[in-house]
Order: C-alpha cells, then sequence, then structure tokens
C-alpha cells in the first residue's frame, strides 16, 4: 500500500540524526527540524527533493562548533504541505522566516544547498535574516537558459496541475532504478544508504508532488536582478565535476556579487556535502573564522 505522505514513526525510525529532530508548528506549517550542538547558531536549508538527510555527515560535525538548525522544507520529508502558491521563492523565504522567529533564532552563518541557497539570499536581500555570511552549496541561483526554459518551466507546471504525476513518479522511485538514475546524473557518488533514503522520499507522492509544484512555482529572474546588491558575504561553493548545476554558474554569479568568494571543490559533484562532509565542514570553519581542526 502507497501513503501519500512519510509517517515518521515508520518511515523515520532510521532516519539519521534522529535524536536531534523535533517538530515544530509555525507559519501554519508543522516543520520536521533538527537541532544539535551549542554556540553560534548556523542555519541549513536542503535543495529541491532532498530533507534533512541530506546534512547527515555535516550536522554531527558543525554541531562541534555551532549550534546547527536544519529543517525539511515545506511539502518535503517530514514537513507538512503549504498551498502550492507558497511554494515559490517569495513563499518559501517567508516560511522559513516564520520557523525561525518561532524557534527565536537568528544565525550567524547560513548554509544553502542548491534551491536552498536561493532561499537564503532572497532572505538577507528581503531583510529577514542578517547572518554575516551565506554560503551556497551548488547554488540553483541563475535562471534556466534557452529551450531548456521554454521546455522545463512549463511542463512542471503542467505535471503541478495534474492529480497523477506525483504517485506515477512514486511509483517508479519503487519499482525501477529512477532515482539511482537520478543520483548518478549529479556527478556525485553516494553511499548505498543514502541513495535509500532518496528513493524513500521519491516513494512519497506529497514529497514528489512538492518538488514538482515548487519547480513550477520557481522563478529566479527577480533574485538575478538583486544579487548585485547583496550585502551580506556569498561564498559560492561549487564540485568540478557537478552535472545539475555547473561550476560555471557559480562563476557567472561571482562577478554580479561584489566582495563574493568562490570555492570549487575538485572531483565532487552537485551533492559535495554528503559526498565529502569533511570538505564543505573546513569550508565552514575558515569561512567562520575558526581555526583549521
Amino acid at each position: 500500500m502507497m501513503h501519500s505522505r512519510l509517517i515518521w514513526d515508520r518511515d523515520g525510525r532510521d532516519w539519521p540524526n534522529r535524536q536531534a529532530s523535533r517538530f515544530v508548528h509555525a507559519g501554519g506549517l508543522t516543520w520536521h527540524v533538527q537541532i544539535a550542538g551549542s554556540g553560534p547558531v548556523i542555519f541549513l536549508i536542503h535543495g529541491t527533493g532532498a530533507a534533512t538527510h541530506s546534512w547527515a555527515g555535516l550536522l554531527p560535525l558543525l554541531a562541534r562548533d555551532f549550534t546547527v538548525v536544519a529543517a525539511d522544507m515545506p511539502g518535503h520529508g517530514f514537513t507538512t504541505r503549504p498551498a502550492p502558491s507558497h511554494l515559490s521563492l517569495p513563499g518559501m523565504a517567508r516560511s522559513h522566516a516564520a520557523l525561525l522567529r518561532e524557534l527565536g533564532l537568528e544565525p550567524e552563518l547560513v548554509v544553502g544547498h542548491s534551491a536552498g541557497a536561493a532561499i537564503l539570499i532572497r532572505m538577507c536581500l528581503d531583510g529577514m535574516i542578517a547572518p554575516r555570511a551565506v554560503i551556497s552549496l551548488g547554488g540553483a541561483l541563475l535562471p534556466l537558459d534557452g529551450m531548456t526554459q521554454r521546455v522545463f518551466s512549463p511542463l512542471a507546471k503542467l505535471m503541478a496541475a495534474l492529480p497523477h504525476p506525483p504517485y506515477l513518479f512514486a511509483l517508479r522511485a519503487r519499482y525501477t532504478s529512477m532515482v539511482d538514475d537520478l543520483m548518478k546524473g549529479t556527478g556525485s557518488v553516494l553511499q548505498p544508504e543514502t541513495v535509500e533514503l532518496y528513493r524513500r522520499l521519491g516513494t512519497s507522492p506529497q514529497h514528489v508532488g512538492s518538488a514538482i509544484a515548487m519547480m513550477a512555482n520557481w522563478d529566479l529572474k527577480p533574485l538575478r536582478h538583486d544579487l548585485p546588491r547583496l550585502a551580506t558575504h556569498l561564498v559560492l561553493a561549487s564540485g568540478s565535476n557537478d552535472r545539475t548545476i555547473p561550476p560555471t554558474v557559480a562563476r557567472k554569479v561571482h562577478a554580479m556579487v561584489p566582495g563574493s568568494e568562490l570555492a570549487i571543490f575538485d572531483g565532487l559533484g552537485h551533492l559535495a556535502h554528503e559526498e565529502r562532509p569533511e570538505t564543505v565542514y573546513a569550508l565552514i570553519r575558515r569561512v567562520a573564522g575558526l581555526p583549521e581542526a
């Protein structure tokens, strides 16, 4: 039997860093949040289609130096799903700001992977947070170009409007190698247990439907326009083997944002923080001004 959403007592029994998990009501949603460690607050936002498991290896490392806060995005993982209109970039920014207000936390550093980086930068631009730095890991910060944009965006909108695609995707995720193929397409080499967690997420129609609706409502043109006025220090990290958001995107944004910093992880893909969390940990410590571990 296929359930429309993930259930914590069943699907979260072996969830990475489960001991740090709690459920918080904020902004009309019930959030799955993980909080660990002590010290300055660092806030993590994962990418589209992922969940807090994406920080499985990095979160315990960061907890040595920081109070680490990570949450499943709205509609992703174990967080409840909002109305589709709230899955836009401004809507996601407001939702995460509401979560931080409910927690009573002001992050000193923020780290976002892929679309998570766009959310954090939007929050900075709109005065919702004021961290010392934003660290973008494979940040999806610029609109798709050309034919990809003309085909992908309408297709995502169509899939979001239809009732069955999330269920069909979930069935394929359960019974085919689709998830394995998608992970290989990122350019990252992941452990089997990590791929299995992505497969678990992919069998949830709510999770899949939220990811599709998010893509359908995503518009990065206003962010591209506003990037040059970002006052927060921006660190653009990218894997040299990233096949999802190639390093050329980070280089373009680096040229657009005064004072930004570029870091390339040699040989790593789009999920560099999952492949080699200690490498990303070292970067974050340096940005935080901490000595080498």
